[in-house]
């Protein structure tokens, strides 16, 4: 029942943020992305302006028209925009990067991978340890959906090692005191074991690398779905606010063993609405 009214709570949530999301108004104009497989209308995020400025001067000057999405994976992401995908032959191996485009990192935490998400793709992190984003591409997410339960379990898979290594330092070595006190004076255990998870407590809500998903990140994960894993790797620039369902049917696509649809998905145009 609890689990229930969680999840109630969560997608109610989830609803007022993201019809709050939709209209906000930004200094950006909002970006078309006409595909043979529908419509995606583009929101970009303030907070991002060298990546959204850069990205909306591509758009101006028609960089992705007529380019490919030349990588897709089911339940993760569409990726498109390489200039080598244009009129690219069936079977061709297609997507290379830029390093001439790439821009410094605009990681933000309030701006995460959720369905929808645009960000720019990267090289790896052994060649690319500044993160610095390709904007001769975008990706776009798709994802799944995560349980309540499972967002749990991923917090507790960061956050219990930190606690425990905390308890070992801090509470191990009153372990004999404690097992004394308990035998011959339980006021004075009671009041000796608080006093010690209470500076456990203290020093595990200050330490470092804890990890907690924000009531948004929860709220948005749980119900429209994402990839949790690269929050904090690429940036993430803008949304899609209208067209989600055309990020399925492009997902859907059967692929080749390079992860590019067998039957072309087209970037027909990108433009800034009228």
């Amino acid at each position: 029942m609890y689990e229930m009214k969680k999840y109630i709570l969560l997608c109610l949530f989830a609803l007022i943020a993201s019809a709050t999301m939709s209209s906000a108004q930004t200094k950006y104009p909002t970006v078309i992305i006409t595909t043979n497989y529908g419509n995606m209308k583009v929101m970009l995020y303030d907070d991002t302006p060298n990546h959204s400025e850069y990205f909306l001067k591509l758009v101006k000057q028609g960089y992705f028209d007529g380019t490919l999405f030349h990588r897709v994976i089911e339940n993760f992401m569409i990726q498109g925009g390489a200039q080598d995908s244009r009129n690219a032959p069936a079977g061709v191996t297609i997507g290379s990067g830029r390093t001439d485009m790439e821009i410094m990192p605009e990681i933000r935490p309030n701006h995460y991978h959720k369905k929808g998400a645009l960000a720019a793709p990267r090289r790896g992190d052994k060649e690319n340890p500044q993160k610095k984003s390709d904007m001769s591409q975008f990706y776009i997410v798709q994802g799944t959906i995560y349980t309540p339960g499972r967002l749990d379990t991923l917090e507790m898979a960061v956050n219990v090692p930190i606690k425990n290594k905390i308890i070992r330092a801090h509470y191990s070595p009153h372990k004999e005191e404690l097992a004394r006190l308990k035998s011959i004076d339980p006021h004075a255990f009671n009041a000796k074991l608080d006093s010690v998870l209470h500076i456990v407590d203290s020093l595990y809500s200050a330490a470092p690398g804890t990890f907690f998903f924000s009531p948004e990140q929860k709220a948005d994960y749980s119900t429209r779905g994402g990839v949790h894993h690269l929050d904090g790797e690429y940036t993430v620039y803008g949304e899609v606010i209208e067209g989600l369902e055309v990020i399925d049917r492009i997902a859907a696509l059967p692929t080749d063993p390079n992860e590019r649809p067998k039957t072309d998905a087209t970037i027909i145009r990108v433009y800034i609405e009228p």
